[in-house]
């Protein structure tokens, strides 16, 4: 398991375009290497470093303590101590940082041409799929889907999210609302706008289970 590096006590080095543009003012803040993926990660919600770190494959521990300061100082991320008997410390995205969901949304659905074939050196976690669904989604009944893939399982948050509440999670939630059963390649597709959901539903590439009104509607879109 990972060991955090200790914080520095000198302030985080800040780089900046220096330009009076909106877009130069973002890319200030997130356009670092690593720290789009790490908003990804805490859209999951709360996570403890030594997470963050086994889900973002190919960071180093002192890139990801680093990155983390600096959204912390830029007002992304917050940390903060859970009580006993957990009492670990997480990060958290603070409503400027979940206000990135829909350029993560939309940079997956920009992105998603670019992965017609998986490399042999690729890293897959289950999870990454939840961005291109959630786009292929939108407008969904509010509920809680289970999504099972080839590649594992995880559960997404459909319809309106309360801001700063997590979108998506690992796993079967406890609570899922619907379930559906479809492969890494058409979630690709949908998130780009391929087939439709109910094409997908309708010809059988997307099995639908569940019979409340989120599985209906998922049945009738």
């Amino acid at each position: 398991m990972p060991r955090q590096p200790q914080p520095s006590t000198r302030p985080a080095r800040r780089r900046s375009y220096d330009q009076f543009c909106a877009g130069a003012r973002a890319l200030d803040a997130v356009g670092d290497r690593w720290t789009l993926l790490i908003v990804r990660e805490l859209l999951a919600g709360p996570r403890r470093y030594t997470d963050l770190h086994a889900d973002l494959p190919g960071v180093s521990t002192d890139v990801l303590a680093s990155r983390l300061k600096d959204m912390e100082q830029g007002g992304l991320v917050t940390r903060r101590k859970l009580p006993p008997p957990a009492a670990a410390t997480v990060y958290a995205l603070t409503a400027r940082g979940h206000g990135l969901l829909p350029v993560l949304t939309a940079l997956a659905e920009w992105g998603a041409p670019a992965l017609a074939e998986r490399r042999p050196t690729d890293a897959v976690r289950a999870h990454w799929f939840a961005l291109p669904l959630l786009n292929a989604l939108k407008g969904a009944a509010t509920g809680v889907l289970d999504v099972r893939l080839d590649e594992g399982e995880f559960h997404i948050r459909t319809g309106e999210v309360p801001a700063g509440e997590p979108v998506y999670g690992d796993g079967p939630a406890a609570d899922a609302d619907a379930g559906i059963v479809l492969d890494a390649e058409l979630c690709f597709a949908l998130g780009r706008g391929g087939p439709t959901f109910a094409e997908a539903v309708g010809d059988g590439r997307i099995e639908v289970h569940g019979d409340g009104v989120l599985a209906e509607e998922l049945r009738g879109r």
